[in-house]
């Protein structure tokens, strides 16, 4: 495995739209998978998208650290892929919360979100993944599926006074909510 470059906000693959994955389980995109986790890790994310290493395909990683594995149910990984996903917004309800995001370094920002999104997808083995997200999960999953968009999370926000150098945000509000 290795650590791939991470493109920063700026860079062209940022903001397009990215391609379906043709064949979720060819060993091109089980490899890409397996760096961009160790990739993901190593930044200390929470989730990766195709894009921000430089791969214009539909696909992501993430990670819930509070997720208790169970081997009937692949979405409950602790860390898990999502291959050509669809996500869809339940309800009307909206929930804002802190966000950063490792092609932003160093910046953070309050930013409102569907808060229960219903997901679809599937994983290197051709296997179907759905369910429905709320909190933190939901908030992950459409900041990842934004990145598929070439959508990037300030172009989200509404209240461009909660945006700012995460290093300040930590000394005026300590302790703020730390997301993706």
């Amino acid at each position: 495995m290795a650590i791939l470059k991470i493109a920063r906000m700026g860079h062209p693959v940022l903001l397009e739209r990215a391609a379906p994955v043709p064949d979720p389980g060819a060993p091109e995109i089980r490899r890409l998978v397996a760096d961009m986790i160790e990739t993901m890790v190593d930044a200390g994310g929470a989730g990766l998208a195709a894009p921000q290493v430089h791969v214009s395909l539909r696909l992501f990683v993430y990670r819930l650290p509070d997720r208790v594995p169970d081997a009937t149910d692949p979405a409950s990984r602790p860390v898990s892929v999502l291959i050509n996903p669809v996500i869809e917004p339940v309800g009307d309800a909206i929930a804002v919360a802190w966000e950063g995001c490792l092609s932003i370094p160093g910046l953070r920002a309050a930013v409102p979100r569907h808060a229960t999104v219903r997901y679809s997808g599937v994983d290197l083995d051709w296997l179907t993944i759905q369910g429905e997200a709320t909190g933190f999960h939901a908030l992950v999953l459409q900041h990842e599926n934004d990145h598929l968009d070439g959508i990037l999370y300030p172009m989200r926000m509404t209240d461009f006074t909660q945006f700012g150098f995460t290093e300040e945000l930590a000394r005026q509000h300590a302790p703020y909510p730390h997301a993706t």
